[in-house]
């Protein structure tokens, strides 16, 4: 008889815990006896793909996690940068989009309670947050219940936590119409002389409870989060957890306190999966056992079994090994702080996780079978693209209706630049973001130097609170990004689950016959100057629809657009922490999606320099409607990435500065195919294109067509060349080119300003078909930026020496009267409209929305 048929639970039982019948006989014999109630529990949350990645981990092995800057790397609670000057920076992203789908104020405020638990655990003091959130129509009831609910649960955490919010990136679109995506980035200074790891060690060392109660929310939080959400999905509300960010505010101050006295030994958050991935990973990282007496357990509940404490997710919980006969000094602490803190446990030889409950043993299985040695599915990769890919890729733009230089006839109805312009800016996903910022608290801890939407990636000064091997001073004067225009509400969105466990894999590789760049040395003097204050960039960028229709090309475009931007505010980009969201990986077309994402970021973190230092995943992100037809959402592999700014006084934002500044354009050479490339060998089309664009989707409904390709030779050299100008005092405001092309970035810079702009073409109206690709097309490898004319000369020298004739001059600044006017080369209109008109549909196109419904 098979150990199904033998097994104490019906298949209904096993299949409920996510277990296949397959996994179930796995654990039979590992066990050489069938599991316990509490024992299959463990394995389920265990055997999740939120924790254990058993469809990812073979794909994650292929990013390059080594650089110089590294000191953390996969398979921690965060990853951690050396900064230099004594300072370190922890940072992290994660997910929580199922329990935001079934209870979004929650789903969203836990996540934020989650990702700061992460960088905390690991020494150091959270100093910002950052969010990427993406949403079906903001037209539909049901999509503006889901969007209210997750911002107002971000803000008040963060808010009330006083971890400030200083950037992201937030997406409509009718694929996560039933999967809304909710992914947090939290970067944290360390104040700890030596990073906490998670491995125990040390064996008859105690193990502390520390935190919060234990109750029966969140319960197998782990396993709702690798199941595709259903109509049934509401009746999981208790798998969503309860957040207390007062509570988490104490947490961390009497955790860092306590790392400070040197007697913990190992930390560890209680996330998902709760008592029973703490115990089997802290023990599986040290190779020993931990023994678990759930009696000493503060609880919150009467009459919880076993199978309820070990898979309870209650928030604002960790469990740390402490130096023998040195726990009474850390329980003090926790007290003072109005926390809880037992000695719930041993560190055992055995390599085991035994839990005692009621004086007998209630689990006893091998750490690693619950924390490494877990199941490993290899699938088979689709030899070709699958259908959809093709027949988009076969889209060109020849297909769209003809068009002029006054504009363009759709359906029937002829609509001018112009008005497709406003018709972008109005878009929510372009529009202005403030709705949602406006919510954060983005100055509490008054280190944030760039507010949100004035600049393509978030800005925060490096000012330790305690004294470390750093010699930087404290005083900062406020740079002018941080007052002045942007204390006006003139400012853009940025828009610019578990650790990854990678296989190391050097920086130093061939691809594409040229060798790749490692990670930058540390700043020169001349870079970052005597008595300079340094600053962090960080930002988190995903555009979906490129990798929904390609996924390799799409995953590369974004790694360099996390990059760009941070470029854009004079950032050295120096690693990355990804989530990965996707649908099924079971479905043939899911696992291309997925696996072809990975090899793009792997291939572009190579490039760039920028090695992954952990992250999430999260799979299974689709919706089953009440047919039983799954719809998943568009791949959606979010880069977070942080960079090193030397000296605070010389970055830049995406706001004109004066009157009278030149305007360039980088990466885009006098002709629109790019006929001179920096490479002779290059043979990538790097011109702007519509397929993929949002004009292509907003303006003409249509998703189709071949995303921009990246030319990372040409895309190292304009980022290059932007940050250069901005530490020489040359460039005064930089964006780049993203969703809708080059008018709406300059367009965006006109908005954020308050200022005109009179743009020159280099085109003559005779010569061009698509004026749209022109206007609206969109690339890679392309920033805007304005430079004062004092300045005209040595730029423009510089600029020949190192981008060859990929830049332009497009024009001049104009004042806050004049409007955004863009003409071709024979002096031909194609877009005029002025700042009120355009301020008004961008920056009012969320609200209104909101008061319609």
């Amino acid at each position: 008889m098979s150990p199904i048929s033998e097994s104490p639970f019906s298949p209904e039982q096993i299949a409920g815990e996510r277990l296949t019948p397959e996994e179930y006989q796995e654990i039979v014999q590992r066990l050489g006896r069938h599991p316990n109630k509490a024992e299959l529990g463990m394995f389920g949350v265990m055997w999740s793909e939120h924790c254990c990645y058993k469809n990812s981990r073979p794909l994650l092995k292929q990013f390059p996690t080594e650089g110089d800057r590294i000191l953390v790397g996969p398979g921690e609670n965060a990853g951690v940068v050396d900064l230099g000057e004594g300072l370190q920076l922890a940072f992290k992203i994660e997910s929580h989009n199922h329990p935001s789908a079934v209870e979004p104020f929650q789903g969203a405020a836990t996540g934020v309670g989650g990702i700061l638990r992460d960088i905390f655990t690991m020494g150091a003091r959270p100093i910002a947050l950052l969010n990427s959130l993406r949403f079906g129509n903001l037209d539909d009831a049901k999509t503006q219940r889901l969007f209210k609910g997750v911002v107002s649960g971000i803000s008040h955490y963060g808010n009330c936590i006083g971890v400030p919010t200083v950037g992201g990136e937030v997406y409509f679109d009718p694929a996560y119409s039933g999967n809304p995506l909710v992914n947090v980035m939290a970067l944290g200074l360390m104040e700890t002389q030596e990073i906490v790891k998670s491995g125990a060690s040390g064996i008859g060392n105690p193990v502390l409870y520390v935190g919060s109660t234990t109750g029966r929310d969140g319960m197998g939080g782990a396993s709702f989060a690798s199941a595709e959400l259903t109509d049934k999905s509401m009746d999981d509300r208790p798998a969503v957890q309860v957040g207390d960010p007062f509570l988490e505010k104490s947490l961390i101050e009497a955790c860092l306190e306590a790392f400070k006295t040197g007697a913990v030994v190992a930390a560890q958050d209680m996330g998902a999966a709760g008592i029973t991935c703490s115990t089997s990973e802290m023990a599986a990282k040290g190779g020993v056992g931990i023994e678990f007496d759930l009696d000493k357990v503060p609880v919150r509940e009467s009459g919880m079994i076993p199978y309820e404490y070990l898979l309870s997710e209650s928030q604002e919980r960790m469990l740390f090994v402490a130096q023998k006969g040195r726990e009474q000094e850390l329980i003090d602490i926790f007290h003072r702080w109005g926390l809880h803190a037992v000695v719930a446990g041993t560190v055992i030889e055995e390599p085991i996780v035994r839990i005692l409950f009621k004086g007998e043993i209630a689990a006893e299985i091998t750490a690693t079978a619950l924390a490494d040695n877990t199941p490993i599915y290899h699938r088979e990769l689709l030899t070709e693209p699958p259908e959809y890919a093709k027949k988009a890729w076969e889209w060109t733009a020849d297909s769209l209706p003809q068009s002029t230089v006054a504009g363009i006839e759709i359906n029937g109805n002829f609509q001018t630049w112009t008005q497709i312009l406003l018709t972008l800016l109005d878009t929510p996903t372009i529009a202005s973001k403030r709705w949602v910022y406006r919510q954060y608290d983005h100055q509490v801890q008054n280190n944030t130097v760039v507010l949100p939407g004035g600049a393509d990636a978030a800005v925060v000064r490096l000012r330790p609170l305690e004294p470390c091997h750093s010699s930087l001073a404290n005083g900062l004067e406020v740079h002018p990004l941080a007052k002045g225009d942007l204390l006006r509400e003139n400012a853009v969105s940025l828009a610019s689950e578990s650790k990854q466990e990678e296989e190391v894999i050097p920086l130093f590789t061939k691809a594409q016959g040229r060798e790749t760049p490692k990670v930058s040395p540390p700043l020169s003097k001349e870079e970052a100057p005597q008595g300079a204050i340094p600053g962090v960039a960080a930002t988190v960028d995903c555009n979906s629809r490129y990798v929904y229709l390609d996924p390799y090309e799409g995953a590369k475009a974004v790694v360099a657009e996390a990059a760009r931007n941070l470029s854009c505010v004079g950032a050295e980009p120096l690693a990355v922490t990804d989530n990965l969201n996707f649908g099924s990986p079971e479905k043939p077309i899911g696992y291309w999606q997925l696996a072809s994402a990975c090899r793009g970021i792997a291939d572009a973190c190579r490039e760039l320099g920028t090695p992954v230092t952990g992250g999430n995943v999260s799979l299974y992100n689709e919706t089953v409607d009440a047919e039983g037809n799954p719809q998943p959402i568009y791949p959606t592999p979010v880069i977070g990435m942080v960079g090193l700014i030397p000296d605070l006084t010389k970055i830049s934002g995406q706001a004109w500065l004066k009157k009278g500044d030149l305007i360039y354009v980088l990466g885009i050479g006098e002709s629109s195919q790019n006929s001179e490339l920096p490479s002779e060998s290059s043979k990538i089309e790097t011109s702007p294109t519509l397929g993929g664009s949002e004009y292509l989707a907003a303006i003409h409904g249509i998703v189709a067509g071949k995303p921009p390709r990246i030319d990372f030779e040409l895309e190292r050299k304009v980022q290059s060349v932007c940050r250069d100008g901005i530490r020489q005092g040359w460039v005064c405001s930089a964006h780049d080119c993203a969703e809708g092309g080059i008018a709406i970035a300059l367009a965006e810079s006109c908005i954020s300003a308050k200022m005109g702009a009179e743009i020159h073409l280099s085109f003559n109206s005779a010569n061009v078909s698509r004026w749209d690709e022109i206007l609206f097309g969109e690339m890679g490898n392309c920033i805007v930026v304005s430079v004062a004319p004092k300045n005209q000369e040595i730029w423009e020298a510089y600029l020949q020496e190192h981008l060859t004739k990929m830049w332009q001059k497009l024009g001049l600044v104009c004042c806050a009267e004049s409007p955004l006017r863009v003409v071709s080369a024979d002096n031909q209109v194609l877009i005029e409209v002025g700042m009120s008109e355009m301020g008004d549909r961008f920056y009012n196109a969320i609200e209104r929305r909101i008061a319609s419904v």
